[in-house]
């Protein structure tokens, strides 16, 4: 089975770890230690406004005079969103990972944000399946298979 963004958020679970835009980058930075994620979706008024990931603390972190407890996410968070449909298979998605550079990708439905996954929930996904497909090809290749084909050549 194909696995879509779907199934994959289906297993992960839809839970969004965000915080509002006026929250410092040290607070966004508390959250994301405790909820165990390398990003977290920027919101203001519910609606999502931006994402702010560990890659942008890396960039940022190297800036003189930047400090974490008084930088406002607002102001240093990425504000254009790249996502995915939730019907976009696997290999699409490694295809937005990997062409416009990110780790995690924001899941749309009907024009709502319903999700986010990760480059790591996606791989896992991905080897998930060609774990069954692989297990699938070696019970239909069976040694039993092989047994019975050497004793239809033996007869000919």
């Amino acid at each position: 089975m194909k696995r879509t963004a779907r199934d994959i958020l289906k297993e992960k679970g839809g839970h969004m770890v965000t915080i509002n835009s006026d929250a410092t980058v040290f607070q966004a930075l508390t959250a994301m230690t405790q909820n165990k994620v390398g990003s977290i979706v920027v919101v203001e008024e519910e609606k999502i406004v931006g994402i702010w990931t560990e890659r942008d603390l890396m960039f940022r972190v190297l800036e003189e005079g930047f400090d974490p407890r008084t930088a406002r996410l607002s102001d240093n968070m990425s504000e254009s969103l790249i996502s995915a449909n939730v019907e976009e298979q696997a290999y699409q998605l490694y295809d937005k990972f990997l062409g416009r550079r990110v780790r995690h990708l924001l899941i749309e439905e009907d024009g709502e944000y319903i999700g986010l996954l990760s480059v790591g929930d996606v791989m896992k996904a991905n080897l998930q399946q060609k774990n069954e497909e692989f297990e699938e090809l070696n019970h239909m290749v069976s040694l039993e298979y092989y047994e019975n084909w050497k004793e239809v050549q033996s007869q000919r």
